[in-house]
């Protein structure tokens, strides 16, 4: 199993940046990293993610969600064709600060037995993809 984890400050509460993350529509127009995610907000739904990292290939994921608790975290499941090739959970975390701030993790844990071959693209352009979007992410929510 690998990890990929990042996060970021965000100066709004987490009302504010838990709206941000489930306005799928209006992806395109802010995230440089999920371009798309079409489908519902809710536990067992299956979602149609694409991901495109700049700098990377592009790719439509049909993963389930697994996690949804309103402004605190959602996170869905998907598999490289059958489990146990290519496995990643990916979740949003947002966990309020003492000052009324958000901090945002983003993060993902990879298994299977293609990951160590995967790795190095996922630690450079994937971990790019995560960075990128959680500063857009603060842009949008600080209303920049």
């Amino acid at each position: 199993m690998k990890e990929l984890r990042t996060e970021i400050e965000i100066n709004t509460p987490v009302e504010t940046v838990w709206l941000a993350l489930m306005e799928f529509e209006n992806y395109p127009n802010w995230n440089p990293f999920i371009r798309k995610i079409v489908g519902e907000a809710k536990i067992d739904s299956t979602l149609k993610v694409y991901i495109k990292p700049s700098g990377g290939m592009g790719m439509t994921l049909t993963p389930n969600v697994v996690k949804a608790e309103v402004n605190k975290i959602f996170a869905w499941k998907g598999k490289l064709g059958i489990s146990g090739i290519f496995d990643g959970q990916h979740e949003f975390i947002l966990e309020q600060t003492d000052s009324g701030k958000t901090r945002f993790v983003h993060c993902e844990e990879f298994t299977g037995f293609l990951v160590p071959l995967i790795w190095p693209m996922l630690e450079t352009n994937t971990r790019r993809g995560f960075e990128e979007m959680n500063a857009a992410l603060k842009n949008l929510a600080e209303g920049k």
